[in-house]
């Protein structure tokens, strides 16, 4: 039933079409008209206004034709850089960018897939419970089209977030939650040839802190970065300030809170130990992912992966999502691959054939929701 020619020609028209984080309004329009005219009533809500994007969350409804629990579909609109002037191609069955700039697959494959089940629903009449349709924005700066997404307007029982890297089949029920770790060292400013030793060095007091700092992989659970630090004037002034941004990811809340600590204390060790000041803030950015792998909505994935072909794969994920925010809000949330490969990377591509699958799986969930609601 999936028209495979649309979809494919669909993905690519997507892709082309600029919606890097905070400028999505172009492809929001373009899908609240593909929506509206597959048949759901279309809204926006007021996110965009609110964290000062272009655009808002959009939301397709479909009422339901038959019992069944209430499903929502999830994907988000935003790229990242390099995304202006996508040219899509497509070599031996895959879709790659022309190299210059990502190819957009995070997340328009989710898009197409949802699209095109919906279509499919439609015109053969399918019966299916109450479907909600929502593409975020901004998710790449932040997940905060999740953050913001106005509750009041969907009421599922069960959504599932089409983000991520295996093909249709790969069901993620566990991802860290993410703290950040933001740190300004002030230390005291002094001509570097003249009176070098009336200094303090910011660079030499975060140096040592971060000489022995765990970073990187720290356990199969757990990871640590530091990934932006800037700061000084000139080199002939020792550096007064230096700023730091790094994080901490744990699908083990007691590891991410140590791993955390450890990162603290050493910025602060390091700069009483040469007399400078740190000021340190930490946030949770996003909760963990953790989803028993016995809840129904985790089993309606595995049968419906059986029921198309594929072998169902329960996994972990290093990465966040708006998954991760949506169990924050106390909806029942699972992250689903479509197939993108390499993202965030001018090497990113896609099969095509994951397109299609990726359909034919949401179908499949579709219609396994309905058995249950049926029973």
């Amino acid at each position: 039933m999936i028209n495979q020619e649309r979809i494919l020609q669909e993905f690519m028209e997507l892709v082309s079409i600029d919606s890097v984080s905070r400028k999505e309004r172009l492809v929001a329009d373009k899908l609240k008209e593909k929506l509206a005219a597959i048949g759901l009533r279309v809204e926006e809500d007021g996110t965009g206004e609110r964290e000062g994007s272009s655009a808002g969350n959009v939301i397709g409804h479909l009422e339901g034709n038959t019992p069944g629990p209430a499903l929502m579909f999830m994907a988000h609109m935003d790229t990242v850089e390099p995304g202006v002037g996508i040219n899509p191609v497509i070599r031996d069955g895959v879709v790659y960018s022309q190299g210059d700039t990502i190819l957009g697959a995070d997340d328009k494959a989710g898009i197409v897939a949802v699209l095109e089940a919906l279509r499919v629903i439609m015109e053969h009449k399918l019966p299916h419970p109450k479907i909600e349709a929502v593409f975020t924005v901004m998710e790449e700066t932040g997940l905060l089209g999740a953050k913001n997404l106005e509750l009041n307007r969907v009421s599922p029982d069960y959504v599932f977030v089409l983000d991520n890297v295996s093909a249709a089949g790969g069901i993620y029920t566990k991802g860290p939650a993410q703290n950040s770790v933001d740190v300004t060292i002030r230390g005291r400013a002094a001509h570097a040839g003249g009176n070098p030793e009336d200094g303090i060095s910011a660079i030499q007091v975060a140096a040592d802190a971060i000489s022995r700092m765990r970073l990187g992989r720290i356990d199969e659970e757990t990871t640590a970065n530091l990934g932006v630090i800037n700061g000084g004037t000139a080199t002939n002034i020792v550096c007064e300030t230096i700023h730091i941004k790094g994080e901490a990811r744990s699908r083990n809340m007691e590891k991410l809170n140590a791993q955390t600590k450890h990162m603290v204390n050493l910025f602060q060790e390091a700069a009483t130990k040469f007399g400078a000041r740190a000021h340190i803030a930490t946030e949770l950015i996003y909760p963990l992912m953790d989803v028993g792998e016995t809840e129904p909505m985790v089993s309606i994935c595995v049968d419906a992966a059986k029921a198309v072909g594929i072998e169902p794969a329960i996994l972990a994920t290093g990465g966040g999502s708006d998954t991760n925010i949506l169990i924050g809000r106390g909806l029942n949330c699972v992250n689903l691959g479509v197939g993108m490969q390499k993202p965030h990377t001018t090497d990113e591509f896609i099969a095509v054939e994951d397109l299609y699958l990726s359909a034919r799986y949401i179908l499949a969930i579709i219609a396994e929701a309905v058995k249950r609601g049926t029973k």
